[in-house]
């Protein structure tokens, strides 16, 4: 038998770095000094600041204090709501509950339709009324009713600004040195991407490798998911560094101009895909270029000696003109954004100086999925009136718990991109601490009688718990869960109560509640990746209808966020058809989009004329697409996508006919604008429906 577990290396406290143990040190000293602070201001459940210290027990200090903030104006929202609506309902249990419901329901609704701390403080005001609400329903006087609230909102302010002074004492890794580093690395990671789409087998037609077609898939799926997770590392560092606060403009201003070198890279490989005869001398200087921008050797003369290598002699060649002038956009803007890179990283003031003029601010849009955020909402507003249903019928003392922590499940999990895992976890957790906590309350609690041991024992497991959860990536969830729920199961107050019939009916209520709100989710099941794909298909046909529009309102850099943002909801998707076909979608849109821009900026009478057609041209197309479902006779729901081939051509046709006719006329730079469209409208072409019409078939280039 090997007992090699037992060597001090393999346990939790051996593999630990430094920095794991500064965070689990740091928030097992912030919940004790939440449960002590909350003894001595002697709060009725001094356990709620203990819990509300581990929810905000945050990596970083920005995350910290973004989170906090959230969890306060959540709290102070669901107090407030609880409080009037319990108020107004105390006689009436079915106007109670259904007042009750309808407020978790529009919690969930707008904690699903947004993200990131609007999300999380609607999420803290639906369980916050919860907590309050459900536990308050046998009181009779309103005098009572605001005390509980108090203490409620008193023991969860104790906790956040307990985990809020541990972090200044034990600070971990600069958000600010977090994100400028990630900034860098997605620098190079660009240059990467531009390497491999622009790589001679990626388009030359006589070779067909289908692993780099997929890498290149993985690759485009991976740019675009990181620099949107990006926007998150850049709240976080605004509110923990105070100069990344000032420079937060030219950080939104980075991140935009990294998503658009990703589309440039994209247009850049429709353009090489679909250009007959490119220069011999072309794979080789690109290379040069890359290697150049690589070392941060090429400035913008040694950059121009190198593209003059390959400037187009001919001037009727459009292609070569169009292919050329977007190269040099690309490596100009890549050459911008290292040196704001390098003048954000150096803190000096005559650095920040050199930043020049602050950008104009154009905010990162977001998708929204309502229809699906409804849907959460309808399917919480039912769980919870079901289980206060089977509470009032059933007079259960212990009904308030089950309700409570239905509603948490129904709040936290319908956010979770996977919640049926996420509520086996939680069970699990739950059924682990039935066992763990009787075993620890009624036979190690009993014999303490002072805080300070108790203290010590819970620094112990609170420790091993933290370090359990950096270092299993499969079950970080669990003990995470764990770690937040301990407090609720121990109930410490004081003086300490060991009542084992009311522990054992709370830990049933806890077990039946998440049960509610596992059936809540197998009956009311969340979309499917296929009719999310559908939705956000459509969702980029009405955007760009829109934008082509005179009513459009949005500006070119929200428009091309918006259009990445929604791509990027089915990147984890095992859905490969529709992700992929989603992914080409939004590609075609972006470069379509990208020449249209392009158009507008170009001051002369040619250009609004060419302009006015081809946005003719591309809304005959859109307006032709057909994205539905339909109910067959086989009592399956079946999905359709089509667009009009004949349209489509009509429209190709029509634009190459534009853009020879506008390069006869001398107009080099406006038909090879044109032809970009048209380079970029022909991918429209690989997206097909199956053979039998009757499912959705985002097909991949073959």
């Amino acid at each position: 038998m090997s007992f090699h577990w037992l060597d001090w290396s393999q346990t939790p406290w051996g593999r630990a770095t430094a920095s794991q143990w500064r965070y689990a040190i740091r928030n097992a000293l912030a919940l004790t000094l939440a449960l002590y602070v909350s003894f001595v201001l002697d709060l009725e459940q001094p356990y709620w600041a203990l819990t509300s210290a581990a929810v905000v027990s945050f990596p970083t200090f920005g995350s910290v204090i973004s989170k906090s903030l959230g969890r306060i104006f959540g709290s102070l929202l669901g107090a407030f709501a609880t409080y009037h609506i319990v108020g107004h309902t105390l006689n009436d249990p079915w106007l109670f509950t259904f007042y009750m419901s309808l407020w978790m329901a529009i919690c969930t609704y707008i904690a699903s339709h947004y993200e990131n701390n609007v999300s999380y403080a609607f999420q803290l005001a639906g369980y916050t009324a919860a907590i309050i609400g459900y536990t308050t329903v046998n009181s009779t006087d309103t005098h009572m009713l605001f005390e509980v609230t108090q203490a409620r909102v008193c023991e969860v302010i104790v906790g956040i600004l307990c985990s809020g002074m541990m972090m200044m004492i034990l600070p971990s890794t600069s958000d600010g040195v977090t994100l400028i580093s990630t900034l860098r690395q997605m620098h190079a990671k660009l240059l990467e991407h531009f390497e491999l789409l622009s790589h001679p087998e990626s388009y030359h037609p006589d070779v067909h490798n289908k692993d780099l077609h997929d890498k290149i898939r993985l690759s485009h799926e991976t740019v675009i998911g990181k620099i949107l997770s990006m926007n998150l590392l850049r709240v976080q560092a605004y509110w923990s560094h105070y100069q990344l606060r000032y420079q937060d403009s030219y950080l939104n201003h980075l991140l935009q101009q990294q998503l658009q070198m990703t589309s440039h890279i994209s247009s850049l490989r429709r353009m090489l895909v679909n250009w007959p005869h490119p220069p011999e001398n072309l794979s080789s200087v690109l290379l040069d270029i890359q290697q150049g921008l690589k070392t941060g050797q090429l400035n913008q003369y040694s950059l121009a000696q190198k593209l003059a290598l390959i400037k187009p002699l001919r001037d009727d060649d459009f292609r070569h003109h169009a292919f050329w002038l977007r190269l040099c956009q690309f490596c100009k803007l890549y050459l911008r954004c290292s040196d704001t890179l390098h003048s954000i990283e150096n803190m000096s003031p005559g650095h920040q100086r050199s930043l020049g003029v602050v950008p104009k601010r154009s905010r990162i849009r977001r998708h929204t999925d309502n229809t699906e955020a409804l849907y959460n909402g309808l399917r919480t507003f039912v769980c919870l009136v079901a289980c206060s249903w089977f509470w009032i019928n059933s007079q259960w003392d212990m009904g308030a718990g089950a309700a409570t922590l239905a509603a948490v499940s129904c709040l936290l999990n319908s956010t979770s991109p996977a919640p049926m895992v996420a509520i086996t976890t939680m069970f699990r957790s739950v059924l682990w601490l039935c066992v763990a906590v009787f075993i620890l309350k009624f036979g190690i609690l009993l014999q303490i009688s002072t805080f300070g041991p108790f203290a010590i024992l819970l620094i112990l497991a609170v420790i091993t718990m933290e370090l359990k959860k950096l270092q299993s990536v499969r079950n970080a969830g669990l003990w995470g869960i764990l770690i937040v729920f301990m407090g609720t199961f121990i109930a410490i107050t004081n003086p300490p109560t060991y009542d084992y019939q009311s522990f054992v009916n709370t830990c049933l209520s806890m077990i039946v509640g998440i049960l509610f709100s596992a059936v809540a989710f197998h009956v009311f099941k969340p979309s499917s990746d296929r009719r999310k794909g559908l939705r956000i298909a459509k969702s980029l046909r009405r955007d760009v209808l829109t934008q082509l529009s005179s009513r459009s309102g949005m500006g070119h850099y929200e428009f091309e966020s918006l259009i990445y943002n929604r791509v990027n909801r089915l990147s984890q998707s095992k859905d490969q058809c529709t992700r992929l076909g989603l992914l080409r979608l939004g590609v075609v849109t972006l470069n379509c989009q990208h020449a249209v821009y392009q158009l507008k900026t170009m001051q002369s009478v040619i250009a609004a004329e060419t302009l006015k057609m081809a946005e003719g041209y591309l809304y005959q197309v859109y307006n032709s697409m057909k994205i539905k479902q339909a109910w067959f006779i086989t009592h399956n729901w079946e999905f359709h996508y089509s667009h009009d081939e004949a349209q489509l051509q009509k429209s190709l046709n029509s634009l190459m006919q534009l853009s020879e006719s506008l390069a006869s006329e001398g107009q080099i730079a406006i038909s090879g604008v044109v032809w970009r469209l048209y380079c970029s409208l022909l991918q429209l072409q690989q997206v097909n429906v199956a053979g039998d019409g009757k499912s959705l078939e985002l097909k991949t280039q073959p």
